[in-house]
């Protein structure tokens, strides 16, 4: 009872497999781009068909609550919503695939306009080869129908005359659907002059350009799907209309009918099969474009906002001077780098109360500028710290500094035209969307197909010119590879019908299809499984992904599928039978082979009925082997539903394919097609071969089609190569912005706590827009080296003090690295103020713990750490420095002073205590507060009490030393 069930439990993973070649539309919501007139619309929820939760095949038989009619009846409904989601698949293939957005669709137009251009030329010359001979044909024999041969001249001048128009660089883009449905008028003129003009008439003659004008409008037409399936239709009933009422008294009309209906639904369905991956492809190349315009756009923001941040706490020669060291390759370097410049003739022009109307002795420098000028070198470490460990990527310029080597690559794309300064009033006034337009418009303007082939594609290999782009390229994986070969299998079975119903049965034909279909299936199923590996074992599922995800093997199983189809529509050749029809009706009517004439042949055929023989010692006979040729364009056909494989392995190929063929016909085979020419020619009642005989025709349209599909290969590799590298420049545009996001973070976060560079990134903000913000429970942390004045002194020997900043450069980077680990993360870093380090923990909602104070005994586990490594210090730089360090606990007021320039700090008592913790220390001890105290204590914390101390403005207070932290750890 569970085997109906499974069955379509594995359908619906097939399925799911299909969906890759049927490719979602494309939806433009769920993008940035989506949103118009500021409304957002809500993507339409996916099928759940073929969801997990219907296969209850895999769910315990036991463990089920539904009777045996509820599985039933949940069978039944499995099958229709399968069966309906097929057909809703199927519909989607003819659906408009336009964005909803007519500006966006335009876009997209002009995005493939070159593009197009070029394909509508090519397709032009190729009209005109073909019509040129199908003019020869007609011509070369007898008198020509005058009306015929008209209009074949006239169509030819008209595409000749199309295929300048097309390639001049005037020619616009609104004129392309104006000459496309011109292409398609002519053509069905030509059809119809081409079929009632034939001449023997045979419901057989014409079939090839028949293939040849659908398949065309199909892949080299940039028209919509409906409209290429729509000319597809007419011009199949238009051959079979035709070839029915010019041959209502050939005893085999519906044979050939029916394989003409064959050969055309067969034609149409790989026109849509290639028709509708390379437009999927094509607008989702567009998005990927539109999105690489949005990321630098957005790369251009951020880097003024990073610019903008950066000048508010550092002068910009410091700053220029940090950036070119960013974006320079590192170096291993026994320091750290340090920015630092000496002025001379300095004077401040600040008012600094009794400090600065007082002036400096000649020749002594003012103490409270010499603090100053620390305080604003030790400022700058924390940037500077990170920006050598390793944890910062290179530097990224925006506008204002922009680099040389992407330079011309913006230029080419219009990208700098754009962001010039008489264009940027222009852009600050389009909303976000409407700029991204605009600069894809001039970047679509700007862009130059036939250069970047030469850049980067040689000519006629297509292969990229750096082996690194070529070898990324191989690692392409096309998903609807699977797809690929369920085209082929299909195809396969249509020319399994058409030989079916043209060609007698043998045992060698069955075999050889059975065995063909086997194998096809098989490949088919592995190629499924890709899509849905956990219903398989895992043997199979490794072979299925290296197929798939690897573009030789995908390649060399492609080729394989098409030579088993091949072998499929010209092996039944072998079983027909090869003797002349002159030598056989010679003989059998006992007469010379010299007075069988046309007239004799003619009466043959009538007397035959629908025995498909003249000779009845003839068991296999095949008197319409075109059928074969057909067979063999529907093989060449297939080749280009595989759009991964290159034009060189396509073009190999199918002359391959051509060579074998060529061969059989024109050597042992070439009877069998003289013997069709002959009866064709004898039932119209012509005293001498008045047609082109198919062993001459057959090798130019052979060669006919194997050129129109090369170029078309080639104009498939081309565009999909182009379209990779702008997908790669789109991947390292939006790789380069998650790199600059993350440097904006790390350098934002060093000058702003996170919620607050958050708060100040969100918009631009007014000189005088204050931000602020109470804290009910901080803890403050100062921490200075109280002898480094006294390490610190301006002579030649240490480049006038430079040595000496250096090494407190050294040490500010060393706490910067502790206060970084992930343990430490509810702290933030402050400021510096010459050699005093201040720190705090529990300024917003995220690192304040109300109840275990763990933000409190972090800083604590901080300031020992930092006293452990002063000891570290001192242990490896043969110095003695001592660190005093003060910890207080209590309410604090966070807040930024200035918008454009912020400037983050706390204020409050608590702050004040906790500086006075540091200022009255003890060196080599943390001194704490009494609050402290008893939060520390009541966590384990080992301290020890000083007794009173006297502070500034405060009194005596009850001070305690931070010894170590609690007796487990």
């Amino acid at each position: 009872s569970q085997l109906p069930l499974t069955f379509i439990s594995t359908l619906s993973c097939r399925m799911s497999w299909v969906s890759g070649f049927l490719v979602a539309r494309a939806d433009d919501h769920k993008t940035a781009w989506g949103e118009r007139n500021g409304r957002k619309w809500r993507r339409k929820r996916g099928s759940t068909l073929w969801s997990t939760r219907y296969m209850s095949c895999l769910r315990d038989p036991e463990g089920s609550n539904f009777n045996g009619e509820g599985e039933e009846e949940e069978k039944r409904g499995l099958a229709a919503r399968a069966i309906l989601g097929c057909l809703r698949r199927l519909a989607h293939v003819f659906q408009s695939k336009q964005f909803r957005s007519a500006k966006l669709e335009r876009l997209y137009q002009r995005y493939f306009f070159r593009l197009n251009q070029s394909s509508l030329t090519m397709l032009m010359g190729v009209l005109v080869l073909v019509c040129g001979v199908m003019l020869a044909f007609h011509c070369v024999h007898g008198h020509p129908d005058v009306a015929y041969a008209s209009v074949l001249s006239v169509a030819m001048a008209l595409f000749l005359v199309l295929m300048v128009v097309c390639n001049r660089n005037g020619f616009h883009q609104d004129y392309m659907w104006m000459v496309s449905y011109l292409v398609m008028a002519v053509l069905v003129v030509v059809q119809v002059f081409g079929v009632l003009m034939v001449s023997p008439r045979s419901a057989s003659e014409g079939v090839w350009w028949s293939i040849f004008f659908v398949y065309i409008i199909y892949t080299l037409l940039p028209v919509r799907m409906r409209s290429a399936v729509l000319s597809g239709i007419v011009l199949s009933t238009i051959h079979l209309v035709t070839a029915w009422r010019l041959n209502l008294e050939d005893q085999f009309l519906w044979k050939q009918l029916c394989a003409n209906g064959l050969v055309f639904l067969c034609t149409n369905i790989i026109g849509i099969c290639t028709h509708y991956p390379a437009e999927v492809s094509q607008r989702q190349a567009f998005k990927e474009t539109r999105g690489y315009i949005q990321a630098r756009i957005h790369l251009q923001r951020e880097n003024q906002q990073q610019e903008r941040l950066l000048l508010s706490v550092l002068p910009r020669h410091v700053a220029m001077e940090m950036k070119a060291h960013i974006n320079a390759k590192k170096e291993d370097m026994m320091f750290h780098k340090i920015y630092i410049q000496k002025h001379d003739n300095v004077r401040p022009i600040g008012t600094f109360g009794s400090v600065d109307s007082v002036p400096s002795p000649a020749g002594k420098r003012n103490p409270h500028i010499q603090k100053k000028e620390k305080a604003m070198m030790a400022k700058m470490q924390r940037a500077r710290a990170n920006s050598t460990d390793g944890l910062m990527p290179r530097w990224v310029p925006d506008r204002s500094f922009p680099r040389t080597k992407d330079s011309k690559v913006f230029r080419q794309m219009g990208i700098d035209e754009a962001s010039s300064k008489d264009n940027r009033c222009a852009q600050e006034a389009l909303n976000p969307e409407d700029e991204v337009d605009e600069f894809l418009g001039r970047a679509i303007d700007a862009r130059s197909i036939d250069q970047l082939r030469k850049d980067h594609v040689k000519k006629f290999l297509l292969t990229f010119q750096t082996p690194f782009l070529e070898k990324k390229y191989s690692k392409k994986v096309d998903d609807r590879f699977g797809g690929y070969v369920a085209c082929t299998l299909l195809v396969f079975f249509f020319i399994c019908f058409i030989q079916l119903t043209v060609f007698p049965h043998t045992t060698l034909m069955l075999g050889i299809f059975i065995s063909i279909f086997v194998i096809l299936a098989n490949i088919l199923f592995i190629c499924a499984i890709y899509s849905c590996v956990k219903l398989f074992p895992t043997a199979l599922q490794t072979v299925s992904k290296k197929i798939v995800e690897s573009r030789v093997n995908s390649t060399l199983v492609g080729v394989f599928t098409l030579l088993l189809l091949f072998i499929s529509a010209f092996s039944n050749m072998l079983t027909c039978e090869r003797e002349g029809v002159i030598e056989c009706v010679a003989e059998e009517l006992n007469i010379s082979e010299s007075t069988v004439t046309l007239c004799v042949l003619h009466n043959l055929t009538h007397t035959a009925g629908d025995t498909l023989t003249l000779c009845p010692s003839q068991k296999t006979p095949c008197p319409f082997p075109e059928y074969f040729t057909y067979s063999v364009l529907l093989t060449l056909l297939a080749c280009s539903v595989f759009l991964h494989i290159s034009s060189i392995g396509k073009l190999a190929l199918m002359l391959l394919i051509q060579l074998i063929f060529l061969l059989l016909l024109e050597w042992p085979l070439v009877d069998l097609y003289d013997n069709a020419d002959l009866l064709v020619t004898a039932n119209a009642l012509f005293n001498v071969l008045c047609k082109v005989s198919l062993k001459v025709m057959t090798p130019v349209i052979l060669t006919v089609f194997v050129l129109a599909l090369y170029l078309h290969a080639q104009q498939v590799e081309s565009t999909a190569r182009l379209d990779f590298l702008w997908k790669l420049q789109a991947t390292e545009e939006k790789e380069e912005m998650e790199e600059l996001q993350a440097y904006n973070r790390r350098l934002l976060h060093n000058i702003l706590p996170k919620d607050v560079a958050a708060h100040f990134l969100a918009r631009e903000r007014r000189n005088d827009e204050l931000y602020y913000q109470s804290c009910e429970c901080v803890a403050v942390m100062f921490a200075s080296i109280s002898n480094f004045s006294e390490f610190y002194t301006e002579l030649e020997a240490n480049n006038e003090g430079v040595e000496c900043l250096r090494l407190l450069n050294e040490i500010i980077a060393d706490f910067d690295e502790i206060i970084s680990e992930d343990q430490f993360k509810q702290l933030e870093k402050i400021k510096t103020i010459g050699s005093t380090y201040m720190a705090a923990s529990g300024l917003n909602d995220s690192t304040y713990d109300r109840e275990g104070r763990s933000h409190i005994l972090a800083l604590a586990d901080y300031a020992m750490r930092l006293r452990e490594q002063m000891k570290y210090i001192n242990e490896h730089s043969f110095n003695n420095f001592q660190m005093k360090i003060g910890l207080n606990i209590g309410p604090v007021v966070a807040g930024v002073i200035g918008a454009r320039k912020p400037q983050y700090d706390i204020w409050g008592n608590t702050v004040n205590v906790a500086s006075r913790m540091d200022s009255t220390g003890v060196p080599d001890c943390i001194q704490v507060t009494t609050d402290l105290y008893h939060v520390l204590a009541s966590k384990g914390y080992q301290l020890e009490c000083r007794g009173l101390v006297k502070v500034k403005g405060k009194g005596e207070m009850t001070t305690y030393f931070l010894n170590s932290g609690p007796s487990s750890s």
